[in-house]
């Protein structure tokens, strides 16, 4: 698949993604892409970002692409049973927080846990890191088993951000291009 076929529609996490963030670049450069806005990027809850998860895939005109980050990778498997069966061709998810991690953080709605471990209803690809200080590699390792995710090693990353020193990010772009050669 290409990506002017699809529908790219970017799930930032927690705070958004920034002017730096691979995710806002990716949005600026691919034509299809777009952003899933939120109300409150600052103090998630996740009925609201699923359900703008799910209408923007209703709204969607062609297979949609899921490119999800951090907390929003779990709002994605959250909203799967929302989700038009078919119509998402697949995800490419990057470093989403482990369980432990999301309960430490006061301004997340404890609606996010625990966090779905039914397969997903779509292929994908999880990207994670070694030394994210969000996850242990390990518990990224589970949730892909879990949701039937192909895992991507992308060694000691980070959490993949603009924190992280991951503004563009041809690495994940590679990434990105060799999973949708496969769908």
């Amino acid at each position: 698949m290409r990506t002017s076929e699809a529908d790219i529609l970017i799930v930032p996490g927690l705070n958004g993604s920034g002017p730096d963030h691979w995710q806002s670049r990716w949005e600026s450069k691919l034509s299809t892409a777009r952003r899933i806005e939120q109300a409150d990027w600052d103090r998630p809850v996740l009925a609201q970002w699923i359900e703008n998860i799910a209408a923007a895939v209703r709204e969607a005109t062609r297979p949609v692409l899921i490119v999800g980050h951090s907390l929003g990778v779990h709002a994605v498997a959250h909203a799967v049973p929302l989700l038009e069966p078919g119509k998402v061709r697949g995800a490419f998810l990057v470093t989403p927080p482990s369980a432990d991690r999301l309960g430490e953080i006061a301004d997340i709605d404890r609606a996010f846990l625990p966090i779905p471990t039914a397969p997903l209803s779509f292929p994908s690809l999880l990207v994670a890191s070694r030394n994210d200080p969000f996850a242990e590699y390990r518990q990224t390792e589970d949730l892909a088993w879990a949701w039937g995710s192909v895992i991507v090693d992308a060694g000691e990353a980070g959490h993949i951000n603009a924190e992280s020193g991951h503004g563009p990010w041809p690495e994940g772009l590679m990434s990105f291009g060799g999973f949708l050669a496969k769908i």
